[in-house]
């Protein structure tokens, strides 16, 4: 179906400036990536002791510019989602709660728990509508501009996989990637695949499209990490969950490092994803997984998160590629600042130029990992690789997600 304002849906009093922005970029369309990001992160933290206190997309933004990767026409700024965009999928009773809670900032006893809002690590922070509703903006305007013939978008503010229609959940409020999906499932495809690299379980954006054939999910994950159950590899997000078909889920043992994880891509993910056939791949890359985060056990380098963006992105005329978890601000800052130079067809270089790491050594971070960072989370983009041994429960997994 041919792309036209006619499929922008409408939002009530704030759509026409959606659309102004829409309409604005499409016309500026020139097969080269666009990065969609917003100020308001740069200041917006969930609090000083919350994981997420840290610079992330302030950062990857200020790499790419310090590099030269980042040109004025290839941004763009996010527009803050409707409340008639995020009841696509989420509840009214909701969103008007997370409107409270950022009005307010408090909610009563009752309301806290219905929603999960400031309980749970979801707290009540200045910007807890503005902030999840900007990203929300974000993956809707990525759809709207791969829709109208754009190849690659980046968005690293997105990936919010856990929320969910009527609560907040893991550090989520509301569903990013579900939003986006649904715009362009509106705007007429058919066969959108979701890519899941984060190390949690894609679990919210899996079970809104439970029954959807349109949409196949595929999460890569730490096996036994919340939100998944510690003791029962059958149960969500496990090998065997499939959902109500379209769906696969590959739990990656503790440890897991790059060569298993490019073992799975060639012998699991690609195959998928050449079968399903998509329109349009959506690639959650959270930098979670990497070996220096604070919330996981994988061992990752942010090599295989590149590789991984590289290998899917013919498979679909259009991606858009979303942030997610991360929680070392070197680590976090450098996966997708990379990621945006891979996507542009970038050489990585071996060492920073002296404005890139002026950014790195800007960074504090309160926590044990920050107090003495190595030299390389300054001077490099790449971390070293972290090849080892591929363990038989990893083969077997792969065969597992492929038999019918």
């Amino acid at each position: 179906m041919p792309y036209t304002l006619d499929h922008l849906p409408s939002s009530g009093p704030a759509a026409p400036s959606a659309q102004a922005s829409v309409v604005s970029a499409i016309k500026e369309l020139d097969g080269r990536p666009r990065l969609i990001g917003h100020e308001i992160y740069r200041q917006s933290t969930y609090g000083r002791a919350h994981p997420l206190a840290i610079p992330r997309v302030s950062t990857c933004i200020d790499l790419c510019r310090a590099l030269g990767w980042l040109p004025d026409d290839q941004y763009l700024e996010s527009p803050q989602a409707t409340v008639a965009e995020l009841a696509r999928f989420h509840r009214p009773d909701y969103v008007a709660a997370v409107q409270q809670a950022e009005r307010d900032q408090r909610l009563d006893d009752e309301t806290r728990q219905r929603f999960q809002l400031g309980l749970a690590g979801n707290p009540i922070f200045p910007e807890v509508f503005r902030r999840p509703a900007t990203a929300c903006g974000g993956s809707i305007l990525a759809a709207d501009l791969l829709l109208a013939g754009q190849g690659v978008v980046h968005s690293p503010a997105g990936g919010t996989h856990h929320g969910r229609p009527d609560r907040a959940s893991g550090f989520c409020y509301f569903n990013d990637p579900v939003l986006g999906i649904l715009r362009l499932l509106d705007g007429g495809l058919e066969r959108v695949f979701y890519l899941d690299i984060d190390a949690h379980h894609g679990d919210g954006v899996q079970d809104a499209f439970h029954d959807d054939a349109r949409v196949f999910t595929l999460s890569l994950h730490e096996a036994g990490r919340w939100p998944l159950s510690r003791t029962t590899a059958e149960g969500p997000g496990g090998l065997a969950d499939r959902a109500g078909g379209a769906a696969r889920n590959l739990p990656l043992p503790p440890g897991a490092n790059d060569s298993e994880v490019l073992f799975l891509l060639e012998a699991a993910v690609l195959p998928l994803i050449e079968a399903f056939e998509p329109q349009a791949i959506v690639l959650q890359c959270g930098a979670d997984a990497l070996e220096e985060d604070p919330l996981s056990k994988l061992s990752l380098s942010n090599g295989a998160l590149w590789r991984v963006a590289e290998a899917i992105r013919p498979l679909a005329p259009h991606l858009l590629a979303l942030g997610g978890g991360g929680y070392n601000p070197w680590s976090v800052g450098r996966a997708w600042a990379g990621l945006w130079g891979v996507l542009n067809g970038r050489e990585i270089p071996a060492r920073l130029p002296p404005e890139a790491e002026a950014v790195l050594r800007g960074l504090h971070w309160r926590h044990r990992l920050g107090r003495n960072p190595p030299e390389a989370w300054f001077t490099t983009l790449a971390d070293a690789p972290r090849p080892g041994a591929i363990r038989p429960e990893v083969r077997a997994a792969a065969a597992a997600v492929l038999a019918p």
